[in-house]
């Protein structure tokens, strides 16, 4: 483990190799897991509100669930979570070809909304859980990202690299500039 300010990163985040290749896995991220995307409180609320400007975006099927919902569900766990279609794929996500994106980021993408995705998903396979002041910062392995596991092997990526700009988006620059520091120590080390 590694602490840097409030946050304690596990060492797979800076010694695991990741690239994701979407060709190869086709976004099946987006039905990986036993409930939907984590979401944080504000983010909950957030989907309540843009929910019409990303409607058009989204797919029947999704629309359907969150109409009958909401556009969040809450977990066994007690946690706000993206509702699922089926138990199956994220309400969110859209296809484009046989590749799951998220109807979220496009409209996004196309200046409908300011709010890119859940942080949980610009994150994945990095997973945050909160500890009182301290946040911890773990790598999940997944059976559905096992090409990206490949791809950043060949290229020599560890995860946190391949996550500069989610990274950036929920630490901050400094948080990174330390995990690259941080890497290179370890490198020193061995």
């Amino acid at each position: 483990m590694i602490q840097i300010d409030n946050y304690i990163f596990s060492r797979d985040v800076l010694e695991k190799k990741f690239k994701c290749d979407l060709s190869l896995c086709h976004g099946n991220c987006c039905l990986e897991g036993d409930s939907g995307a984590p979401l944080t409180t504000d983010e909950a609320a957030l989907l309540e509100d843009i929910y019409p400007l990303i409607k058009g975006y989204l797919r029947p099927e999704g629309i359907g669930a969150i109409e009958k919902e909401a556009a969040y569900s809450i977990d066994k766990d007690g946690d706000f979570v993206t509702p699922l279609i089926d138990n199956k794929e994220c309400v969110y996500a859209v296809y484009d070809g046989e590749i799951l994106l998220c109807g979220i980021e496009n409209a996004w993408k196309d200046g409908k909304i300011d709010f890119q995705k859940p942080i949980s998903c610009h994150l994945f396979p990095i997973r945050i859980k909160k500890f009182g002041e301290i946040t911890g910062v773990n790598y999940q392995e997944v059976s559905a990202c096992a090409s990206a596991r490949e791809c950043g092997k060949s290229g020599g990526i560890p995860v946190y690299r391949f996550l500069k700009e989610p990274i950036i988006r929920a630490f901050g620059q400094k948080i990174y500039d330390e995990l690259c520091i941080a890497e290179q120590q370890l490198k020193d080390y061995k």
